[in-house]
């Protein structure tokens, strides 16, 4: 008989089978998930496989009861299904062939998968309060098994790692999240709880994706197309292998010939890199198949995720990749859709990062729940920490996942496992209401005070910090700076620690409502220009090599004409939009060449213009009327940063408002206003034809964030960062 109780032989052995490949063993064998003081999971049945030698009588026994038994099968597995049983223990398996292993101190309960990203990773040692935490850590009935880092190409069998009891002595190095879970769990099921922990600092959801969950999300068809190039058993990898494997044999042949000629030849064709093995950390699959392929299809009641940091510039992607993920999970399981539970993660400044990005991805991971049965998110904004990507609050993390466990998967239904969430929107004259489902106790300010990170919008005026008030189920939103607010938005900013919640003290996440309204701000905010016609609009989303115009009203417009005006606006998301107005006395008297300088239009200027009214809502841009010191660079040209045309405060080496155009004509491009007199740009549109990738900026471009050496926005290639942009060019008419 052998026991895994000699835990340092056993491993031994397994490491040498790994190494050694598919050799033949003489001994039954099973995977690490099972070994001595092992939780299985209570109520389901209890499957449990391994391997032995080819056609070898193989019986299992758990808890003295009715053995079953099996035979080994040609490859040399095997797999049998034990009866459910009810939480207990500590009881004994024996699994029996031409040798015996025996597991001691087994207990029957609640098996949870823990993983994700470091915030899953990080253990009850880094969480707050750990002194404490381990005095009390006198736990034995909840136990814990850790899964290495070992990514994979294809589906591991196995893993080397074992059972460990929680104890003062051992807690410190359980999943922090996962063990204040467990124990609030221990506390209200009394009943043993086991944690499979298998999570990976940094890593991104893709690589824990199944190929299965690749299959069911048409938004991945991309991935999961690359994915089965890199399956040996498909016919995408065969029909590509067997290209290869002909110019192989083409090469060879011709690589024959050139040794008997004496002659040269070219290097052998190098191996696809379609059917290279998604074997790393960071490949799709890579870590389902080496972190978790092996822990199927051990009994579980569900599973709980604390990931995002690394994807979360995906916006919605991330809510397909959500389905992708739980999907794939199910599927290899055979459980139905078992319980999955996920951590919206925490505010964090994420550096110079548009504050909109992240409240697009805490949509989409609250979308993700109402897309997928069975699945909860906790909301932990008020517990983060903005400085720390890794707030130590695991506590309040693990019992909110037990409150949606408790409710959603005991049936505990007086439990409330949620902060209120948004329910409808409605106009009440110049109010907005917010009504909300899971108020729990009632709606709160968990801090007493006013409501935070309420916000509104009107067609007269941008995002606008909004006054909330409770009323009853509700929230009633106003500012008087927004006459008539038609959509709202809460905590929507990558700062966001909002103080709304229910009286049980579980937060409001992120959302919006609401039809946000298209503002004129040209009309808005620049009174002049009632009095000015417009000759172009233009999307900017548009752009290219000959933009494409909205509006083209030259003929439209057959007057004199004394000034030219352009306004530029963008918005990031999230943001509030930014823009820059700059009227100016008429610089030529040929609306053909007012607009984008293309090759086409035949424009090029580079001169003083006089009389600039300047309008921006742009920190830094200096704004007036009448101004002094304006010049222009319109060409299609490319163009290098020194000041051949000794513009007054403009360098040589820097691009800014003194650059000289050069050779070929048609090339970078430059669209610019400047303030010379005040050492500014006042707005840039360079490398229109590169589309999205075109440069667009207001004020001075920040040096710091693309070549050391722009002021102009020259090189920036940022287009594509804002969700909205357009361009305006009018006239005055003259008289």
């Amino acid at each position: 008989m052998m026991k895994r109780g000699s835990r340092i032989t056993f491993a031994a052995a397994v490491a040498a089978v790994l190494l050694a490949g598919a050799a033949a063993q003489a001994d039954v064998r099973l995977p690490h998930i099972f070994g001595n003081h092992m939780v299985l999971q209570r109520d389901l049945p209890l499957p449990v496989w391994g391997w032995a030698d080819a056609g070898e009588k193989v019986d299992v026994t758990l808890a003295d009861r009715a053995v079953v038994s099996t035979t080994a099968g040609p490859d040399g597995a095997w797999r049998v299904t034990l009866p459910a049983m009810q939480a207990g223990g500590p009881v004994k398996m024996s699994v029996k062939g031409k040798n015996e292993v025996v597991f001691d101190d087994v207990l029957i309960g609640e098996v949870w998968l823990c993983s994700g990203q470091s915030n899953m990773e990080m253990q009850v040692v880094s969480s707050k309060d750990f002194d404490k935490e381990k005095a009390a850590a006198n736990l034995p009935l909840i136990r814990q098994v850790y899964v290495p880092h070992v990514p994979a190409g294809t589906p591991a069998q196995d893993f080397n790692g074992n059972w460990v009891v929680c104890s003062p002595d051992t807690v410190g190095g359980f999943t922090a999240a996962g063990y204040f879970m467990a124990r609030d769990l221990f506390k209200a099921l009394k009943v043993p709880v086991g944690l499979v922990h298998s999570s990976w600092g940094g890593s991104a959801i893709d690589p824990w994706c199944a190929p299965a969950g690749y299959a069911q999300v048409p938004a991945l068809k991309g991935t999961y197309d690359d994915v089965m190039f890199r399956d040996p058993k498909s016919d995408s990898h065969k029909a590509l292998l067997r290209d290869y494997l002909g110019k192989l044999d083409a090469w060879t042949t011709l690589a024959k010939d050139a040794l008997a000629a004496e002659k040269p030849i070219n290097p052998v064709p190098d191996y696809p890199a379609q059917l290279k093995p998604l074997d790393q950390y960071g490949t799709s699959t890579g870590l389902f198949s080496g972190m978790i392929a092996p822990l199927i299809p051990y009994a579980i009641r569900g599973a709980i995720w604390y990931q995002g940091e690394s994807n979360h510039g995906e916006g919605m992607l991330y809510a397909e990749k959500t389905k992708a993920l739980v999907g794939g999970w199910r599927a290899l399981w055979k459980e139905g859709d078992f319980p999955f539970y996920w951590v919206q993660i925490a505010p964090f400044r994420y550096g110079d990062e548009n504050p909109g990005v992240m409240p697009t991805f805490w949509e989409a991971q609250a979308a993700a729940t109402k897309m997928i049965p069975n699945t909860g998110m906790v909301v932990i904004n008020d517990i983060a920490m903005l400085d720390n990507i890794h707030p130590i609050d695991k506590q309040d993390v693990g019992k909110r996942l037990a409150l949606l466990a408790l409710n959603k998967t005991y049936g505990q239904k007086d439990v409330v496992c949620s902060g209120p969430t948004f329910k409808s929107l409605s106009q009440e004259g110049a109010k907005l209401r917010v009504n909300f489902d899971n108020v729990g106790g009632g709606l709160v300010s968990r801090d007493g005070k006013p409501l935070t990170w309420f916000e509104i919008i009107g067609p007269d005026a941008d995002w606008t910090k909004a006054d909330a008030v409770i009323d009853g189920d509700s929230v009633v939103l106003s500012s008087p700076a927004v006459a008539k607010p038609v959509a709202m938005r809460f905590a929507w900013s990558k700062l966001a620690e909002p103080n709304l919640s229910n009286k049980e003290g579980l937060p409001t996440g992120a959302f919006r409502a609401g039809d946000v309204p298209k503002i004129d701000y040209l009309a808005l905010k620049v009174p002049e220009a009632k009095d000015y016609k417009l000759i172009y609009d233009l999307d900017l989303s548009k752009l290219g090599h000959d933009p494409t115009y909205d509006a083209v009203n030259p003929d439209k417009f057959a007057g004199p004409f004394d000034r030219i005006a352009y306004f530029l606006e963008y918005r990031k998301e999230g943001e509030e939009a930014k823009y820059a107005y700059v009227s100016m006395d008429a610089f030529t008297n040929d609306l053909t060449k007012i607009g984008v300088p293309t090759v086409a239009s035949k424009a090029f200027f580079q001169c003083n213009v006089t009389n600039m009214n300047v309008i921006s809502n742009v920190a830094g841009v200096v704004n007036g009327t009448g101004l002094a010191g304006g010049n222009i660079e319109f060409w299609p040209n490319n163009y290098g940063p020194q000041n051949s045309a000794n513009v007054p405060n403009a360098s040589n080496d820097v691009y800014d408002w003194g650059d000289t155009p050069t050779d070929p004509v048609d090339g970078y491009g430059s669209m610019q206003v400047h303030n010379h007199d005040a050492k500014q740009t006042i707005f840039a549109l360079n490398h229109w034809a590169a589309g999205n990738n075109a440069d667009i900026g207001i004020g001075n471009s920040p040096q710091q964030a693309a070549s050391s050496n722009s002021l102009d926005w020259t090189f920036f290639g940022n287009a594509n960062s804002y969700m909205q942009k357009r361009l305006r060019v009018l006239v005055h008419p003259k008289g």
